[in-house]
């Protein structure tokens, strides 16, 4: 299936996100945003625990693409000026929605292994693993300790 029109242009900017260590601030752009999400609010929940589990170094078995690519689907859907701009009412979110369900899909087989390893982890570890700090500098100190 071909990527969202648009989407495209996340790639890069995904890629330079992952490689200056600056996912904990997306992890946070999408708490801030995803309340309003209703039905794909638990889908968003799942890419960010994955996020964060990786970020965390709890959970490496995704493929560099579909890692690259959540990001920048994530990056898509924080994003106030898109194809079509947040700030539309009632149609702003159609264009993240879209770009989110086609990444969901496109990568189902690594999102159902994330789910299965999820599954696999006691409550107790996944409360630390995908607990948020306050604050994205916290996240990305405690990695630094790690």
């Amino acid at each position: 299936m071909k990527a969202p029109w648009n989407f495209a242009r996340f790639l890069p900017l995904a890629e330079r996100l992952l490689s200056r260590g600056r996912l904990p601030a997306l992890i946070f752009a999408v708490a801030r945003k995803g309340p309003s999400l209703g039905k794909l609010k638990d889908d968003v929940r799942q890419l960010q625990a994955l996020c964060v589990a990786w970020w965390r170094g709890e959970y490496r078995a995704i493929s560099s693409r579909a890692l690259l690519t959540i990001v920048a689907g994530l990056l898509y859907f924080v994003s106030p000026l898109d194809a079509i701009p947040d700030w539309l009412p009632g149609i702003g979110l159609l264009d993240d929605l879209a770009v989110l369900a086609w990444v969901l899909k496109t990568f189902d087989s690594e999102l159902a292994a994330f789910r299965a390893w999820r599954n696999r982890q006691s409550p107790e570890k996944l409360r630390v693993v995908e607990r948020l700090p306050d604050t994205p500098e916290a996240l990305r100190l405690e990695q630094g300790k790690r």
